[in-house]
């Protein structure tokens, strides 16, 4: 059989058939490899997916910061929240524990940060610290950390103080350089208007260095380093002496009072220029640094004494004292200072004082020289005889439920008063004072008859007014001595009995307050102790004999 004959068109054929068939078999090696692909990167997502989870989940179990974080340049990495806290406040306070230094041409002035309350919010900034690599999805915990292993991660904690305390102190600094402008200015001495006229200086520009030193412990620079104060030049004000006569200048104003309801208003003393205002600015731009404007109190015509007793309509307490008006000069000093007292108003929590109101007790005021204690014997002084007055009054204000402020008793039971009772008085020494502590004034009314001493204390009854009842007791006694004094005009073994000898006594007393007849306290006031009079017998010889 004879080779078949393959025609021109049969090879075309078998050409195209070849074509076919070796087209049809890349698409499944394009699969095949697409396939792959896939496969690889699923597997490599896979394994990153469980490194991430497990690189997240190691880093969430640790209660440590992570490495590459900072709080304030200061590393805290690998450290508990309370070992960074700690580590940054040691760091941060010896900061704010070093002063910063203030210059003024050759002045220095130091200032710390504590003076105005500087401090770092660390507390906050370890808490962001600790939520790095810890919030947020997996892969942006993943992210934060790589990122601070990668470059620091500085966390900047906020710095806090006090405006108001920076302020004051700037202040100080500022009136205590040697070139701060003087503003004009004045005070009242006495019946004296003392004014300082104003000088050209300088002011700190406050706003500038607050905002110099926040920067400087806001990015922890060295605080040891001198900052220059920046300054401006201030001009003084003018004085305006019209606007200045409007301060000073007050009226005098009347006591009156009001019957519904019953209101005493007291008066007060007005004060105002001695000189007219016109001289007074015409002066001024002539004077010097200083310029004085003399002052004239101005008197109300009704004082707060001279109101009526009808605004007093109630007798509060009354006490009276017996003396031997013999002695015209003790009787003289007991009726003066009963003038000095009598009429006296204390308005509601207003205190007086016996001293202030007798004043001193000298010959030019009236007083006599009297009989007075002094260092154990009955001697001579000026004014001798007013510590009965004093007594008298201290037994009315302990009746009327008066606070009493300051008493002091005798050294020698004075006899005039029970002993616990008396309250003597000195001037530039013991005073007597007690104070208005009732809702409404009290008048003191004093007087003398014969030789009684009697002072009243009116004002207004109040529903809670107690009864008042003094009761003072002896406690104890004090035996006297007998000394000698020689006395060269006796004759040898005669005596003369100077001043006779009593004995001492220590007391207690008590106030008692009763409603309705009823006792509802008892209040120990004072202890007391009286030295004895010690008997003083004078003996003629050269030598006396030895205390007994």
């Amino acid at each position: 059989m004879s080779d078949p004959v393959i025609t021109k068109e049969d090879k075309k054929v078998l050409k195209e058939a070849e074509t076919i068939i070796e087209n049809a078999g890349e698409p499944k090696k394009l699969k095949i490899k697409l396939t792959w692909i896939i496969s690889a990167v699923c597997i490599l997502a896979i394994l990153l997916l469980l490194l991430s989870t497990g690189f997240a989940l190691l880093n969430i179990g640790s209660d440590r910061i992570v490495k590459g974080v900072y709080i304030k340049g200061i590393d805290v990495s690998n450290l508990t929240p309370e070992e960074a806290t700690k580590k940054v406040t040691d760091s941060l306070s010896a900061l704010l524990g070093m002063d910063l230094t203030l210059v003024h041409n050759e002045e220095e002035i130091t200032l710390s940060p504590a003076d105005f309350y500087a401090s770092f919010d660390i507390e906050q900034a370890v808490t962001l610290a600790y939520q790095v690599g810890r919030t947020g999805n997996i892969f942006e915990q993943n992210f934060q950390i790589l990122n601070a292993l990668a470059s620091q991660y500085d966390i900047l904690p906020g710095l806090s103080y006090s405006p108001d305390l920076l302020a004051e102190k700037l202040s100080q600094i500022e009136q205590s350089l040697p070139d701060y402008v003087v503003q004009p200015s004045y005070s009242i001495d006495g019946n004296e208007l003392k004014i300082q006229k104003g000088k050209q200086g300088v002011a700190i520009e406050k706003a500038v260095i607050t905002e110099e030193i926040v920067t400087i412990l806001s990015n922890l620079e060295n605080t040891t380093k001198k900052i220059t104060l920046p300054t401006t030049t201030v001009i003084p004000d003018e004085l305006d002496m019209g606007a200045l006569y409007q301060e000073v200048h007050k009226d005098a104003v009347d006591a009156y009072y009001t019957r519904d309801p019953f209101t005493v208003h007291p008066s007060s003393n007005g004060v105002d220029f001695a000189i007219s205002l016109d001289e007074a600015k015409a002066q001024y731009a002539e004077a010097g640094e200083e310029y004085v404007i003399p002052l004239k109190v101005v008197y109300p015509k009704v004082s707060t004494n001279q109101i009526g007793n009808e605004a007093f309509p109630d007798q509060l307490a009354t006490f009276s004292t017996k003396f031997s008006t013999k002695n015209t000069n003790r009787s003289t000093n007991i009726r003066l200072a009963v003038k000095k007292i009598n009429g006296s108003v204390l308005m509601p929590g207003q205190s007086f004082s016996y001293n202030q109101t007798v004043g001193k007790r000298t010959i030019a005021a009236g007083f006599k020289v009297a009989g007075v204690y002094a260092n154990g014997e009955v001697t001579e002084g000026v004014g001798g005889g007013i510590c009965q007055v004093s007594s008298t009054l201290y037994n009315s204000v302990l009746l009327s439920n008066l606070e009493v402020v300051e008493r002091h008793n005798h050294s020698f039971n004075p006899g005039y008063v029970p002993a616990g009772q008396d309250a003597t008085v000195s001037w530039g020494g013991p005073d007597f004072k007690f104070k208005n502590n009732r809702s409404y004034p009290v008048r003191i009314v004093a007087s003398v008859s014969g030789g009684t001493i009697t002072v009243q204390i009116f004002g207004m009854k109040q529903d809670d007014d107690y009864t008042v009842r003094i009761k003072s007791s002896v406690i104890g006694s004090i035996p006297f001595k007998t000394t000698y004094k020689t006395d060269g005009s006796l004759a040898p073994g005669e005596t003369k009995v100077l001043q006779k000898g009593s004995n001492g006594v220590k007391s207690v007393t008590y106030k008692i307050l009763s409603k309705n007849g009823q006792e509802v306290s008892r209040k120990e006031i004072s202890r007391d102790i009286y030295n004895p009079h010690n008997k003083i017998i004078a003996t003629g010889g050269e030598a006396a004999p030895a205390a007994q």
